[in-house]
């Protein structure tokens, strides 16, 4: 996997860019050389990746707005000039989604929808990748998904990204089968991980905050999840957004599984043994009942294989060097800045 020169100056456009994963990816793409204009609401919590690492200064644009806002989305997407875009912008917790289902599913479906209707009347992007989830598949069966698997959410947000596969399909079809000119593909990541994540309701955000009361409630120690590294899915989309914009692999295009490999599918358990053990802590925890009205998938694992095959991806981090690298993260920001914390590591990333 190599990420080459293609970045340097290109024009980009990324929803969701005051978030975890938002500001991972525009800190890479400034580091590659991008031009990004990003398009978010404020950051929701406090405490946050966008504004502990100032991404803001390393944009060409930051514009606080809410992909809801059609009219807004379209002209602010239409003077970046941008041929790539990347939509992250989403309610993103499952929890949360029980909570207000209904902005879960006007963020997420609403927000996709207006950003495909803008893909289509603005010619000059060229390549999109659309982010939606792992929990976009049907449960039923423990098994390890493919792209090809069929489709169910049990929660109004993995519901919500289900109902923007479907409908991303149908704009495929209805829009762009015969359009050369505009690729499109959906991203389907695992469990990421990795420092400056300071999110409710997830289990390492969790156990830090849990340090200062010394004690931590697993809601479901026994669950297995694909956790990969946030440079990891961060590093396929970019593979995949170069690869698609080539003329000659047009054919490159559609659905994209980013997970780790199954060594790295571990339980809630393992991790948190994994950071008390690191942080020589004592944590008291204690298992909270599963409850039959916000149930949550047990076991999630994802096929990495298409991604192998076709644009030369795979995971360069196991799960005990991911978090490693979240440990490394935590110590480093007391003493240097947290941009430069995060264009180290993506450095040593590239170099693995």
């Amino acid at each position: 996997m190599e990420l080459t020169k293609f970045w340097k100056g290109k024009k980009v456009f990324v929803t969701g860019h005051t978030g975890f994963k938002g500001s991972w990816l525009c800190i890479f793409l400034s580091y590659l050389g991008a031009n990004v204009t990003g398009y978010s609401l404020k950051p929701k919590f406090k405490k946050n990746l966008y504004d502990l690492a100032n991404v803001k200064k390393i944009l060409k644009k930051s514009i606080i707005a809410d992909v809801r806002d059609y009219n807004k989305l379209f002209k602010e997407i239409k003077n970046s000039k941008a041929s790539i875009l990347f939509h992250l912008a989403a309610q993103p917790l499952v929890r949360q989604s029980y909570n207000d289902p209904k902005e879960t599913f006007d963020t997420n479906f609403t927000g996709s929808l207006n950003i495909l209707e803008c893909i289509k009347n603005i010619k000059n992007i060229k390549t999109s990748v659309i982010i939606t989830t792992d929990k976009v598949y049907d449960i039923k069966k423990n098994k390890i998904f493919k792209e090809t698997d069929q489709l169910g959410g049990y929660d109004p947000y993995s519901s919500s990204k289900v109902c923007v596969e479907f409908m991303f399909e149908s704009y495929v079809k209805s829009f762009f089968k015969n359009n050369a000119n505009q690729i499109l593909a959906t991203v389907r990541a695992g469990n990421v991980i990795g420092g400056g994540d300071y999110s409710p309701d997830r289990l390492i955000p969790d156990i830090y905050r849990g340090l200062s009361k010394k004690k931590l409630y697993l809601r479901n120690p026994l669950a297995v999840r694909p956790w990969q590294h946030v440079l990891e899915p961060v590093s396929g989309y970019l593979i995949l957004a170069e690869k698609i914009h080539t003329p000659k692999i047009k054919k490159l295009k559609q659905n994209w599984n980013f997970g780790p490999n199954i060594s790295s599918c571990k339980s809630v358990k393992y991790i948190f043994n994994y950071f008390r053990k690191e942080l020589k802590i004592n944590l008291i925890t204690k298992k909270i009942e599963k409850n039959i009205k916000k149930p949550e998938t047990s076991i999630l694992r994802l096929s990495n294989f298409k991604a192998r095959k076709f644009i030369k991806w795979k995971p360069k981090w196991s799960l005990n060097k991911s978090l490693d690298k979240i440990l490394e993260w935590n110590k480093k920001i007391k003493y240097k800045k947290p941009l430069d914390v995060c264009k180290e590591q993506i450095v040593e990333f590239l170099r693995s």
